[in-house]
């Protein structure tokens, strides 16, 4: 099973041999590819051969740039990440309405009780709480009246105080939270070509730019992992980028199990996609903290 995620943050040559990646630089260094989950690139002079793209997209592994501020620019991904792709993708376009809204509600409700996890686990005041719960209560179908939202405000400006804005670029909190929701995505991603579904279409994201619209659907339950990880830790511009995906490596619930939050990710998309073939919302798997459960 891939597990880990590289980072390359020197300059230096990626190229494969063997089935092996080899990092040329000062010393050589050599991972199996079948270990690999992500790569990032985030050195803009690291010089990577056509071979070993070839061969990364081969083993279903995402391949993340970085821009010359280290920030996650774009990835690539195979067309197909398995054999009956065509087969899921018509799957994928006959999925019901009333299917597609109920998985959506379960995974708003998802996100929301992650979110008041995070709240409980740094002690933050319990009316803030309630209104979190409260919210998620009245999650309907759909999310048509827009809990995931008004729950997000409450919930941001809770943690990281009054006036914090998602849209402030010159927060550092916003780059380390980009960073993390970017290598979340990023694994999302991955299982989501492995599977063979198509990234454009989306149950609830329908952006006409973004190539991802089912990533960032599937992603939500996992985004407070991210902020939980920064809440917990002072982090600074020269490392957070390797705690960050260390971060990862911690433990998680998924479906009653304990298992790391980069195992976590794939057994949760195969139970969305499970519900939506099947037309069983109760079929997702519970994601929560490891010591928060779910649904609190």
């Amino acid at each position: 099973m891939a597990y880990r995620i590289l980072k390359v943050s020197s300059r230096c040559k990626l190229e494969t041999q063997l089935n092996y990646l080899v990092c040329r630089a000062e010393k050589d260094t050599r991972v199996l590819l079948d270990e690999i989950a992500v790569l990032i690139i985030e050195n803009p002079q690291a010089c990577i051969t056509g071979s070993l793209i070839s061969e990364l997209l081969a083993h279903k592994v995402r391949v993340i740039f970085c821009d010359q501020k280290h920030n996650p620019q774009g990835e690539i991904s195979p067309y197909a990440g398995c054999f009956d792709a065509p087969a899921k993708l018509y799957r994928q376009l006959s999925w019901e309405k009333g299917v597609i809204e109920g998985v959506w509600k379960e995974i708003v409700m998802a996100k929301i009780s992650n979110q008041i996890s995070c709240m409980r686990r740094h002690g933050f005041p319990p009316e803030r709480i309630a209104i979190l719960k409260k919210y998620r209560e009245e999650t309907v179908s759909g999310d048509s009246n827009n809990r995931e939202g008004q729950a997000a405000r409450v919930y941001f400006n809770t943690i990281f105080g009054e006036g914090f804005d998602r849209r402030d670029e010159l927060d550092s909190r916003n780059a380390y939270l980009n960073y993390g929701y970017s290598v979340l995505l990023g694994m999302v991603n991955r299982e989501v070509s492995s599977y063979g579904y198509c990234n454009l279409l989306g149950i609830h994201h329908c952006g006409p730019t973004n190539e991802f619209n089912l990533g960032c659907d599937l992603v939500e339950p996992f985004r407070p992992f991210v902020d939980d990880f920064i809440l917990s830790n002072k982090l600074n511009p020269d490392d957070f980028k390797k705690d960050m995906l260390l971060s990862f490596t911690r433990e998680c619930r998924c479906g009653g199990r304990t298992m790391l939050i980069q195992n976590a990710v794939g057994p949760w998309c195969l139970s969305v996609f499970s519900a939506l073939n099947g037309g069983k919302v109760d079929s997702l798997l519970e994601i929560g903290f490891e010591d928060g459960g779910v649904g609190i």
